[in-house]
């Protein structure tokens, strides 16, 4: 086994109105369009979006899923952000499109809010936070609540479950174990 790890570096997805799922992307969401084009002969049009000047495409939109193509086999798309602050004023973007129903929980290594685009694939955006508590974990919070309060009742739940840390040592047990799978 190579010790270099793979990353992910970028998620596409087959849609039905790829016009829809640009705009949404972009307008809501702040990603670029960084190429655009059709696919030789299958004539599937592609569009590339990003947010990082370092990666040429973090989402490909597809045309070519069928409309009626009976569910969604997209769990999530998860947009990570910097700050809980930046998590707050996406959320408020988000919600003043008109999007009306969210998901907003704490999974208490990070704070997420999802929602669906327009085709209806669930949309994460989240934050890590300092703590780390094992999962699947996810409690509702009020996102509209001041960011210090956000943060005192999120560490209070990590502390009272079984296997808390902080995530520095999580990440430091984590670091140890992967030196040792290869």
């Amino acid at each position: 086994m190579t010790s270099a790890a793979p990353a992910l570096s970028h998620f596409g997805i087959h849609v039905t109105d790829i016009g829809t799922m640009v705009d949404f992307y972009t307008r809501v969401l702040g990603l670029l369009v960084t190429d655009r084009g059709t696919l030789d002969e299958s004539g599937r049009t592609l569009a590339f979006l990003s947010r990082d000047p370092d990666e040429h495409h973090q989402l490909v939109l597809v045309t070519g899923r069928p409309p009626d193509a009976g569910y969604n086999v997209v769990n999530q798309i998860s947009f990570k952000l910097p700050t809980l602050a930046d998590l707050k004023a996406l959320h408020a973007r988000v919600r003043d499109t008109g999007i009306k129903e969210f998901r907003i929980v704490t999974h208490g290594n990070a704070w997420s809010v999802y929602f669906a685009d327009p085709e209806g694939n669930r949309v994460e955006l989240f934050v890590d936070t300092p703590w780390h508590t094992p999962q699947p974990f996810a409690e509702p919070f009020d996102i509209e609540a001041p960011a210090e309060a956000i943060m005192a009742e999120t560490e209070a739940i990590c502390r009272r479950r079984p296997g808390f840390a902080s995530r520095a040592d999580w990440r430091r047990t984590q670091v140890a174990r992967l030196a040792t799978a290869g």
